[in-house]
Parts: structure tokens; C-alpha cells; sequence
């Protein structure tokens, strides 16, 4: 039996093994194969399960020819989804496993669920998945899914941390999540075996646990077995059959095995880290690596029964009650990858590197310290998927309809399990999930980054190790950056832009007075021999970020701001989508699309939204009316019929993309949607002085009456040709310049000379977010997402419900129209200047009615401002009587400030100053 304290001496005296090629990852003896013969923490697995009747050479039951959808994989999500698909009626389910059930990673995953995540979307998929296992399969099956209860406890050394687990606290009581936040003495009360000197607090969730996953696994299949659907085990995929349509649309035809083929329009890829060679039997692209994960089992301790799971972020480490044991693990800087993933792993596991452990074995024994002379009963190393934002991979590829993903799930597979295949299940059946899973949806990449490898390695391996990382509302990635930028991105560099990132592009964040502060390649955090950046600009700014306060930036994103409202601010927004939709179906393809009426006159733009069939928000974007052109250009491409052009937030334009694709496909359009994203550039000048500034560089007329509010046109600026708008996303006087990318350059130069007079300055997407709530528009992922509907988030001017032009989305529009709103946007001023971010709790007349989704300080205002969805607890509509009938007050880390609420901008509220009165 060997110590803990005796592994972590002989790991700090072993020689280094010597770094592998390419990045220095270590090469083990016999950690590159599995080695099937280890033990996991569990009572029984299902490979020790296996029928002795049963050989392993030909599948657990007969193939069906056909089959209304066909899953990959049978871990936790390809259960759960197959459950999920059957609960939901869905007939001709089947799951295809290569060998048996959880013998990829699902059998020796921990287990563990946590309640509170910094997503209110995620809280809800663990709140699904926990009433799974804990009731639902019990109860349909009579199986146990080795749910215990014994709660879980999050360890705060720092101030950072204990205000993180505050605002979920706070979270949590818009979802009726019960947790304290304890002191260390009262942390020391619940769990004696702690060391609590160097802790600032704990948050404890009662009711988190973990799940047994053969249990769980079972149960799963059990019900949905039970519901028509068929498991078969001992079936490999050998390839997907493609077919494509008479419009050119590729679609699954058939899934083909070593034993036959099963004709079916739908597979859903839930291969965990064989996911990878699934998609490629497809021609879809899967971004996820296979990593090394690891865990020590200990011998039995003494007083540690009944005790919380713990989380110690700080020290990236987990402690997992085992009956009266702990498994002890964590997420290291230096994780090794699994290069070369074998199809034929199986039960495996890989032996346990030291060298990479011992930081684990430092902070468990620091945090239990019972732990130093406690033994190890077994250790566990398998492999786990990561993505490149630690995201899952979800959703229908865009290369293949019918072609879904349910992966890369960053060691929370178990989990999420529940609540992803439930979402999987309704995307597959109604063709769009339930809540907002944008954010999992494999189309939020863009398609020069998917098969980037460097790119996905790099951020992978930051996913991993930031794991347990504060999640901080400001943070930006130190990977694969500098992946998309645009033309003016060096001249921005030299003027002091901090940049950001967004699905690969570079974006201004804001401007430093202090000079340039270049994002250098990825150092991978020193790991791997890699040299880290000393003096790091970027870096440092960067760590201003971490705080839950003001940050010390604060006022030059404030100057930005008031320079905008005061005099003209430029903002570079390149990175924005840049569609076109033209040809002879045009038109109908707008109507039906657009939620408003876009088929106006050439040389109008409309704001409007992009509805899915259960009236939620897929898109907000501008849409401008296109005159027919017989030459091609990026300014005016050439087509017959009618034409319009879309600007939509880079951020999500891919989700765009792929959604007006789809809906193109689905009703057989005909027409072309052009993507000139990467052909224009687009700098927009608001405020006062933009009229004066802008009529010094442009060809044209610029006042109200030549240059109506919401109107385009072409113009020439310094001689280059480019298509101005007049439109504002900031609530000013002001204009976008849609530039070719050849021009942009000489372009900003000029608008920046003439502006000097006029006190011009650059600005960035941080005093964009101050000034856009300031207003009170709308960013969609933040108050507009797919569960949302135009009509709850004050959009219904954007909806065209007076027509009797059909649209995408109008019946589920018109029916909730009828039965009155269940929820409502809201906006709140906080007279206190206190820093919200979204995720606090509303209270209204001393309930929880919601919670925030999106805050910033407003600089004009002088307040904090917050916008959240609210209800009535009563289950009644809200109405306008409703909301302003109640006194508020908004939770921010445990403490509540008054709060007043409105329901129109309490900026400029008769919008005056877009239209140039001031």
C-alpha cells in the first residue's frame, strides 16, 4: 500500500522523462496503450456485467434494416439521448455501441454533479439531469442509479473566489437551488477533517451527489428499452452513407457496420473521444481532443463517511466521497494528449504519470491533511474529450443534414448528461431544442476553424487547464488568437487597442493610453518545456480583468463612452457578418425569414429579428434593400431577381449562417446566400459631431432630408467607393460605412483626420455594451436568445403582425400574443455604483421573480443598469400593471440594493438624438 506523502517524495526525486516531439509531451513507457486491468471505484462495471453466453463476435441482437435515428455511442450521452428520444415518443430508436455499454470513458468518470454553475442555462441542465437519477429512473424502472445525496462544497482561498460562489448563491435562488455561504469555522463544523487556516469561505449545495455511471447507464436503456427502442452492443460503425438531394443538399442515408447497414435520415454522434473518426466517416468536422484525466482512490479513512464533495478550485483539485474513501483528482496545466486514439480501447485505462499528479496530491493533502498518511487503494487515468471554449458539441453539423453531435462534454458528461439528451432529443424530434443551447451548438464555429489543428489544440488544452479557473465576466482566452483580424488591426494595435476575441476574430476591446498591447502566440502557460512570456502587456491588462469590481480601466472605457455621447466616437466592427441573400426567390425567403417587413424600396434598411417555428429569437440583424446591379463587387454583387444585405453580429454569425441556410434548404428557396464577411470591412461613427465629421469625408448629401434615418446608400469616402448607412446601435447621430477591405485603411485614416477638430476618438465593444444598455437595445445571447420571443423582450415593433405576410415563428407569436406573456423584459436602474454583471438575483415585493441577464454601468446615466426577464410566482401573465407595480431590488453576492424598474429606455427615451436633435 503506498502513501500519498510517499508518492509525492518519490515523484519530487524521479528523473524528468524527456519531452516527446512536437509540443514536449511525455512519452510513457506504457501510458501510450491502455492497460485494461485496472480498477475503478465502483462496486461493478458493465464489462464485469457482460452475459458469459454473449461472445463478442457479432452484435447483441439482430440489426433492423431501417431506423428513425440511430445513436453512436453508448456512454452517458448516447444513453441519455436514447432515453430521451423514446420519452418523447420518437419510434425506431437505436443505439449502436462497438463494444459494450460505457466502456469508452463514461465507466470510469467520477461521477460527481454539482448544482451551480456561472450559467443560468447550465443550472437548468443539471437540474434535469439530477431529477433524472434521483427520482425519474427509479421510478420508471425500479433500478437504483447510485444517486447518493451527500451535498458539495466549494473551497474559497481567495476573496475572488468566495464573491464567485456568492453570485452563484445568489443564482441559485432564481432556480431554487439551496446553498450557504459558510465561514471557516462553520465550513470546519460540517467537515472536521478539513484544513480551513488558509480559507476565506465555503459555499455548500446540500442536495449536489454523484451517480454511479453503470447504474445510471442501465436504468437509462432499461426505460428506453421498455419504450420500443433497441440497444446493440458489440457493433462497431464502420462508415455513414451520404446522399445528396436534387438541391445539392448532402443528407444521412444509412449508418454501415460490420454487420450490416441500417437505413436511416438521422445519426447522432456520441462518441465521446472516438467522435473524431465518427464525424470523418461523414466528411464532418468534430473540434475535440482526447486528454489524459486522473484520480487516486485512497484506502479507508477514518471519519470521512457522510461527508460533502469538495471542490478546491484554487488548488484544481476534487475530493469524491467513496463510501469511506476519497477519490482525489484534478486538472493540471501539463495534461498529456492521447495522440493517436485507439478503436480498439475498451474497459482501458492508462498508467498514472506522477510527474503530472504530484500538484494534485500537494493540494488534497493541504485541504485533508489526513490524506498524507492515508494509502492508495487504485489509481484511475482514462481518457476525456475537450473542446476549444470547454463548451459541448451539440446540434446538427452544417456539412450534413441529419448528421447530429452530442460530445466533447470536458468531463462533465455524466453531468450534463440529462439535460443535453433531453435538449438532443426535442432538436432531433421539433428541430430546434427547448432552452437556449446556442452556446453548445457546433455551428457557433466558424469553418476555417474547425479543422484548424493548432487552433484546437491550443485552446483545448487552455480549456482543460483553466478548468477550475474564476469565471470572470471579462476574461479573455490566451490561445489561438490572432486567427481571423481584420484590415485594420495593426493601425488599431498602434493606438493603444486591447483587443478581444470572438469565435477566431479579433475585435477592439478598448483603447489603453499606455501604448500597444499585442496578444503574442500561446505559451501553453509554461507547460511543456514551453517558454512563458515574461513582461507580458497583454497579459497584465488582461489581469485587471480578474475582479468582480470596477476594473482599473474603468474610466477609459468611461472617457470612450462620454466622448461618444459628447462629441463622435469610431468604432471598428469588421468582424460583423456580412451576408447576402439574392435570386429569384429572394423576396420570399425575406418574408418568411425576417420577423419585420424588409420589402421596401432600395436604399432601406430595417432593423429586424429571425424567429424560430416556437416563436423564439434566432437572430437580431439589419437588413437593407439592395437595387439590381449588373456588375459583381463586394458592395454590390450582381443577381436577378431581388437582392438584400445582412449585417449581423460577428460573434454569431456562423449561428446566422447556418440558420438562414437551413431554413433555405428546408423550403427550397431559390436563391444564394454570400458570405462577404471576410471582403468588407465596417467602422461606424456616432455622436453628434459625426454628421459634421463624416460630410468633410464622404460625396454626399448627409442631412435629414437627403439622408433619412435608416436608409443606404453608395457614396464615395477619400475617393474609395463604399456603402454608408444611417443607423445607430448606440442611440446617436450617426453612420456605418461598409468598406471594401482594400479601402478600409484609407478610409478610418481620413474619417480619423477630419474628426480631430471635432474631438473624434477610437472606441471599443466594452463602451458598445455601456452605451447599448444604456439605450436599452437589445443583444442577442444575452436578453434575446432562441427561448425568447420578440413580444417577452419588447421587440413586437420588430414583428410585421399586423401583415398578413407569414413568417417563420408568427402562429407561436400570435398564440402567445393571445394567452398573454409569462414572462417579461425588464430593465432596472441601481442608483448605488455597485459593478453587476448579469446572473443576480430580482426580487420583487420580497420574491425572486428572475434573474439578471445582462448588466453594465451606464456613464450618461450615472447608474448601474441590469435587464432580466421576470414572472409572476403566482404563474399568472405579466402584465404592464405587473411590473410596475412592484418595488425591486437586485442580489449581487448575497447583498440586495434597491432598484427601479422601466420599461422604456431611461435614456433618450423619444429617441432624439439618433434623428440629430440634441
Amino acid at each position: 500500500m503506498a502513501l500519498l506523502s510517499r508518492a509525492l517524495r518519490v515523484a519530487a526525486t524521479c528523473p524528468r522523462r524527456s519531452p516527446a516531439r512536437g509540443l514536449g509531451l511525455r512519452l510513457l513507457s506504457s501510458g501510450a496503450r491502455p492497460s485494461p486491468e485496472k480498477s475503478v471505484p465502483y462496486q461493478q462495471t458493465l464489462k464485469e456485467a457482460r452475459d458469459p453466453r454473449a461472445g463478442a463476435q457479432g452484435p447483441s441482437r439482430p440489426l433492423p434494416s431501417t431506423a428513425n435515428v440511430v445513436v453512436i455511442g453508448g456512454g452517458s450521452l448516447g444513453c441519455q439521448t436514447l432515453y430521451h428520444l423514446a420519452k418523447l415518443g420518437m419510434s425506431g430508436a437505436v443505439l449502436l455501441e462497438r463494444e459494450r455499454l460505457t466502456s469508452g470513458t463514461t465507466w470510469h468518470t467520477a461521477g460527481l454533479l454539482w448544482q451551480l454553475r456561472p450559467s443560468d442555462v447550465e443550472v437548468e441542465l443539471l437540474a434535469h439531469t439530477r431529477r433524472v437519477v434521483s427520482r425519474d429512473l427509479g421510478e420508471e424502472t425500479g433500478l437504483h442509479t447510485g444517486w447518493i445525496q451527500n451535498g458539495g462544497l466549494f473551497i474559497a482561498s481567495n476573496r475572488q473566489r468566495l464573491d464567485e460562489y456568492k453570485r452563484l448563491m445568489s443564482l441559485g435562488k432564481a432556480y431554487g437551488v439551496e446553498s450557504h455561504v459558510l465561514s471557516p469555522a462553520e465550513t470546519k463544523a460540517l467537515y472536521p477533517l478539513m484544513n480551513v487556516e488558509d480559507l476565506y469561505g465555503t459555499l455548500y449545495v446540500p442536495h449536489d451527489g454523484t451517480m454511479d455511471p453503470a447504474g445510471t447507464c442501465t436504468a437509462l436503456t432499461r426505460a428506453a428499452t421498455a419504450r420500443g427502442a433497441q440497444v446493440i452492443e458489440n457493433c462497431p460503425v464502420t462508415g455513414i452513407s451520404v446522399r445528396t438531394d436534387d438541391f445539392g443538399v448532402r443528407r444521412v442515408e444509412a449508418v454501415e457496420t460490420e454487420h450490416g447497414s441500417i437505413q436511416t435520415p438521422c445519426v447522432v454522434n456520441c462518441a465521446g473521444v472516438w467522435a473524431v473518426a465518427v464525424g470523418r466517416m461523414a466528411g464532418v468536422k468534430v473540434p475535440l481532443v482526447a486528454m489524459h484525466h486522473a484520480y487516486v482512490v485512497t484506502e479507508r479513512i477514518e471519519g470521512i463517511q457522510n461527508m460533502p464533495n469538495v471542490r478546491d478550485h484554487d488548488a484544481s483539485i476534487y475530493l469524491r466521497l467513496q463510501g469511506d474513501a476519497l477519490s482525489v483528482g484534478g486538472y493540471e496545466t501539463n495534461p498529456i494528449f492521447w495522440e493517436e486514439v485507439s478503436d480498439k480501447f475498451a474497459f482501458g485505462l492508462f498508467d498514472l504519470d506522477w510527474d503530472v499528479f504530484t500538484q494534485h496530491i500537494e493540494g488534497a493533502i493541504n485541504r485533508v491533511p489526513v490524506l498524507e498518511k492515508t494509502g492508495i487503494k487504485s489509481t484511475v487515468c482514462g481518457p476525456e474529450s475537450f473542446t476549444p471554449d470547454h463548451k459541448p458539441l451539440m446540434g446538427e453539423a452544417p456539412e450534413l443534414r441529419g448528421f447530429f453531435l452530442g460530445c466533447g462534454f470536458n468531463s462533465a458528461g455524466m453531468m450534463l448528461g440529462g439535460g443535453c439528451g433531453q435538449e438532443l432529443a426535442h432538436w432531433i424530434i421539433h428541430g430546434r431544442p427547448e432552452k437556449d443551447m446556442h452556446s453548445y451548438d457546433i455551428r457557433r464555429f466558424h469553418h476555417s476553424l474547425t479543422a484548424h489543428g493548432r487552433w484546437i489544440r491550443e485552446r483545448s488544452h487552455e480549456s482543460y487547464s483553466r478548468n477550475y479557473s474564476v469565471v470572470f465576466p471579462h476574461d479573455e482566452p490566451l490561445a489561438g488568437r490572432n486567427m481571423r483580424t481584420d484590415p485594420l488591426h495593426e493601425e488599431l494595435l498602434a493606438r493603444g487597442c486591447v483587443f478581444q476575441e470572438r469565435h477566431g476574430w479579433e475585435r477592439p476591446g478598448w483603447f489603453s493610453p499606455h501604448g500597444a498591447a499585442p496578444v503574442l502566440p500561446y505559451d501553453y502557460y509554461g507547460a511543456y518545456r514551453q517558454r512563458a512570456h515574461k513582461d507580458y502587456v497583454y497579459g497584465r491588462l488582461l489581469g485587471h480583468e480578474y475582479t468582480f469590481d470596477f476594473p482599473p480601466h474603468h474610466d477609459v472605457i468611461r472617457k470612450e463612452c462620454l466622448a461618444c455621447r459628447g462629441a463622435a466616437a469610431v468604432f471598428d466592427m469588421s468582424y460583423f457578418g456580412k451576408f447576402y441573400l439574392v435570386g429569384l426567390d429572394a423576396r420570399k425567403a425575406a418574408d418568411w425569414l425576417f420577423s419585420a417587413d424588409v420589402s421596401r424600396p432600395p436604399g432601406s434598411t430595417v432593423y429586424t429579428c429571425m424567429l424560430n417555428h416556437r416563436g423564439g429569437t434566432e437572430s437580431d440583424l439589419t437588413v437593407s434593400r439592395l437595387a439590381p446591379s449588373p456588375q459583381t463587387s463586394p458592395l454590390a454583387p450582381a443577381f436577378e431577381g431581388d437582392g438584400y444585405y445582412l449585417a449581423v453580429g460577428g460573434a454569431v454569425a456562423q449561428h446566422n449562417w447556418s440558420h438562414i441556410t437551413t431554413v433555405l434548404q428546408d423550403w427550397r428557396f431559390r436563391c444564394q446566400l454570400v458570405d462577404s464577411s471576410e471582403d468588407l470591412g465596417l467602422i461606424s461613427v456616432q455622436g453628434p459631431a459625426s454628421r459634421a465629421i463624416l460630410q468633410e469625408v464622404l460625396d454626399a448629401d448627409l442631412s435629414n432630408e437627403a439622408f433619412p434615418l435608416f436608409t443606404h446608400k453608395l457614396v464615395r469616402a477619400a475617393g474609395h467607393l463604399v456603402r454608408a448607412m444611417r443607423l445607430s446601435f448606440v442611440g446617436e447621430l450617426g453612420w456605418e460605412l461598409h468598406i471594401p477591405r482594400s479601402s478600409c485603411l484609407p478610409v478610418y485614416q481620413a474619417v480619423m483626420a477630419a474628426g480631430a477638430k471635432h474631438g473624434l476618438v477610437n472606441a471599443g465593444y466594452r463602451a458598445i455594451d455601456s452605451l447599448s444598455i444604456e439605450k436599452g437595445y437589445r443583444h442577442w445571447h444575452a436578453d434575446l436568445r432562441p427561448d425568447d420571443s420578440p413580444l417577452e423582450a419588447g421587440l413586437a415593433f420588430t414583428c410585421k403582425l399586423k401583415s398578413a405576410i407569414p413568417f417563420l415563428g408568427r402562429e407561436a407569436l400570435e398564440e402567445q400574443r393571445a394567452k398573454g406573456l409569462c414572462r417579461r423584459l425588464v430593465g432596472f436602474t441601481v442608483d448605488e455604483k455597485v459593478p453587476m454583471f448579469g446572473l443576480e438575483a430580482i426580487w420583487r415585493n420580497g420574491q425572486v421573480v428572475g434573474h439578471v441577464r445582462r448588466a453594465d454601468f451606464g456613464f450618461t446615466i450615472d447608474k448601474t443598469l441590469a435587464y432580466g426577464y421576470i414572472r409572476d410566482p403566482s404563474g399568472g401573465p405579466v402584465s404592464l400593471d405587473f411590473v410596475k407595480s412592484g418595488e425591486y431590488v437586485l442580489e449581487r453576492m448575497g447583498v440586495t440594493y434597491p432598484a427601479q424598474a422601466h420599461l422604456k429606455s431611461p435614456f433618450d427615451p423619444d429617441n432624439k438624438r439618433m434623428k440629430g436633435i440634441y
